[in-house]
C-alpha cells in the first residue's frame, strides 16, 4: 500500500498501453478548427476537448482519460497512438503531434551520437584514464609514468575478486542452465589522493532478469535522525563503516558463467562459474542484503519492525548498568554503529 499511495492518500499506478480512443459531440471537427479574431486573421483553434483515451494500466485495470491529461503525463506514447490510429490529422492532435515526435527524434539522434560527442573523455585531474586492461598493462606507458600504479590497482582488485569465481578445467563446458555474461574492469582516479581505481565488473544486461526481489533496501533517514538522538541522549558512541567489496563476500543464486579475461593472467581464455554477487549482476543488490541480514543474526542483531535495516540489539553498558539498545543501521555497504 505504501509503495502505491502517496503521503496524501493518492494513488499511482503506471501506464502500460493506450488501446482506443473515442470523442463526442464537444469535439471540434476539421472545419471547425479554422477561424478568425476580431481583427480578421486566420489561427487554429487548439483544444482537446471532447476527446478521451482509452489507458491500459500496469494492474490490468483500464480507464477513461481526458486526452488533455495524457497530453501532459505522456505525450510521446499518445503522439506514437495518434499516428498509428490515423487520427493525427484531428483538430486535437495535428497542432503538437508533429512537434512532439520531431522532439523525439532529435533527443534519440543526440543520444546516439552522445558516446562519440559527449563522453569521449580520456583523461581525469589531467592523468591519463584508461579504458582496457591492454591499455593499462602497457609497459610502454609505465616507462612513461615511471610507475605502476595502474598494474598494482589491477593487481589490487583482481586479488579480491578472484574468489568470485569457480575457474573450470580447460575442456570442460559450462553446467546447463547456465548464461553466459562478459566481465570486465573499470578505471577511475579518486579525488581525494589521485589514487588509481581498477574494479571488475559483470555485464548483467546480457542475463533474464530474476523472478526475485533484486534491489537491496537501505535504512530511512528519518530512522537516522531517531538514532542520532538517541546517541546524543545516552551518550552513547556513533561509528561509522564502509564494508569494502562488500558485494564479492555474497554468494549468489544467479546460474552464470564467463571467459576470463586478460586481467586474470595466465587464467586468462578459461571458462569459470560466477559463484559470487559481482557488481553489474541484477541479484548483487539483494544477494548482498541477505548475506548481511544471516551476518547480524549471527552476531544476535534483530531488524527494527518499522525500519528492516535498523538492526538492534539489547546490551548493559558495564560502566554504570545502563540498559540500551546497541544500533546498527545499513545503507547498502555503509555502517553506523551506535554503542557504548
Amino acid at each position: 500500500m505504501y509503495a502505491q499511495c502517496d503521503s496524501d492518500g493518492n494513488q499511482y499506478i503506471l501506464l502500460d498501453d493506450i488501446v482506443d480512443f473515442r470523442k463526442n459531440g464537444d469535439a471540434i471537427s476539421l472545419s471547425d478548427q479554422k477561424t478568425t479574431d476580431p481583427r480578421g486573421r486566420l489561427y487554429l483553434r487548439r483544444t482537446t476537448i471532447g476527446w478521451q483515451l482509452c489507458c491500459e494500466w500496469k494492474d490490468g485495470s483500464t480507464s477513461w482519460e481526458k486526452l488533455s491529461d495524457l497530453k501532459e503525463s505522456h505525450p510521446v506514447v499518445t503522439a506514437e497512438f495518434a499516428v498509428c490510429q490515423d487520427i493525427s490529422h484531428e483538430s486535437a492532435f495535428n497542432y503538437w503531434v508533429p512537434y512532439v515526435l520531431k522532439k523525439r527524434d532529435r533527443i534519440i539522434s543526440l543520444v546516439r551520437q552522445r558516446k562519440t560527442r559527449y563522453l569521449k573523455r580520456n583523461q581525469k585531474f589531467g592523468i591519463e584514464l584508461h579504458k582496457t586492461v591492454k591499455e593499462a598493462l602497457d609497459l610502454d606507458l609505465d616507462q612513461k609514468n615511471g610507475n605502476t600504479l595502474w598494474a598494482d590497482a589491477i593487481a589490487k582488485e583482481m586479488k579480491v575478486v578472484r574468489i568470485a569465481f569457480d575457474i573450470l578445467p580447460d575442456g570442460s563446458t559450462f553446467p546447463k542452465g547456465y548464461e553466459f555474461m562478459k566481465c570486465h574492469l573499470i578505471f577511475d582516479i579518486k579525488m581525494e589522493d589521485f589514487r588509481r581505481k581498477a574494479q571488475l565488473v559483470a555485464g548483467g544486461h546480457m542475463t533474464s532478469a530474476p523472478a526475485t526481489m533484486t534491489h537491496a533496501s537501505v535504512v530511512s533517514r528519518e530512522t537516522v535522525f531517531l538514532a542520532l538522538t538517541i546517541a546524543a541522549l545516552n551518550a552513547l558512541g556513533v561509528k561509522a563503516a564502509d564494508i569494502k567489496n562488500a558485494y564479492a563476500t555474497a554468494p549468489i543464486t544467479e546460474k552464470v558463467w564467463c571467459i576470463l579475461g586478460p586481467e586474470f593472467g595466465e587464467q586468462a581464455a578459461r571458462k569459470a562459474i560466477i559463484v559470487r554477487a559481482l557488481y553489474g549482476l541484477k541479484s548483487a543488490g539483494a544477494a548482498f542484503r541477505k548475506h548481511l541480514a544471516d551476518c547480524m543474526r549471527h552476531k544476535g542483531y534483530n531488524p527494527c519492525l518499522a525500519d528492516p535495516d535498523l538492526w538492534m540489539q539489547p546490551k548493559t553498558r558495564p560502566d554504570d548498568g545502563f540498559e540500551y539498545y546497541s544500533y546498527m543501521l545499513i545503507y547498502v555497504d555503509d555502517a553506523l554503529a551506535i554503542d557504548h
